[in-house]
């Protein structure tokens, strides 16, 4: 039996052939952990708040807490259902699914390159989403949900470290200087990201969002 040995690059090498598996470092596995079970909070939360004004159309959820931040106008949009159904079902699936990777990967679990494309490609597809219902919110519901936005987050986090974890272990091939300021500002991009999101809010209501 060959041991294998593990590179740099965080594949598996081993009986003189070059394995496509890959694995991933304990802050990344802990990130999707974290990331998943915040955003399956957020999505029980919204789940449990539409299940009661749709029992009760007066139900006034508890995240509404001023005349902006108003979950009840949010979730009573067409945006919220746009697929056919309320959008936290696909939070239970894709917040659920980041918490079993992060465990497997927490284990030492190992994936082929085109998993951890579909992986991004699968955050990529979320946090397009996430612009959609940003923009909805704020230039067509005029209304801004609390857990939608911490749904929003962690789905922002969760993208750009899995660009980050894809561009480290050489799964996105880039010029040596782009990988290196990568990963070594990798935090200003979310950062930067909340910042501007948190400025569009300001410009939008100014400090009335603090009343």
């Amino acid at each position: 039996m060959t041991t294998a040995a593990v590179n740099r690059s965080g594949t598996d090498e081993g009986s003189g052939e070059k394995s496509t598996l890959i694995g991933a470092g304990r802050p990344f596995a802990w990130l999707l952990i974290i990331c998943g079970a915040l955003g399956l909070a957020a999505s029980a939360a919204i789940t449990h708040d539409k299940t009661e004004l749709l029992k009760n159309p007066d139900y006034e959820p508890p995240c509404g807490i001023n005349p902006i931040f108003s979950c009840k106008n949010v979730m009573e949009s067409w945006q919220s259902h746009i697929f056919g159904f309320s959008n936290p079902y696909i939070g239970w699936v894709a917040f659920s699914m980041l918490i079993v990777i992060g465990v497997s990967l927490l284990a030492g679990g190992r994936f082929a390159r085109w998993w951890w494309v579909g992986l991004w490609a699968g955050s990529l597809f979320g946090v397009l989403f996430c612009f959609f219902l940003q923009y909805s919110s704020l230039y067509e519901i005029h209304n801004l949900c609390l857990w939608c936005m911490g749904a929003w987050a962690v789905t922002i986090l969760v993208f750009w470290y899995t660009t980050v974890q894809n561009i480290r272990t050489g799964v996105f091939r880039v010029p040596a200087g782009v990988r290196a300021n990568v990963l070594e500002f990798s935090w200003t991009v979310p950062v930067l990201w909340y910042a501007a999101i948190a400025l569009l809010i300001y410009l939008k209501w100014g400090n009335a969002v603090f009343a």
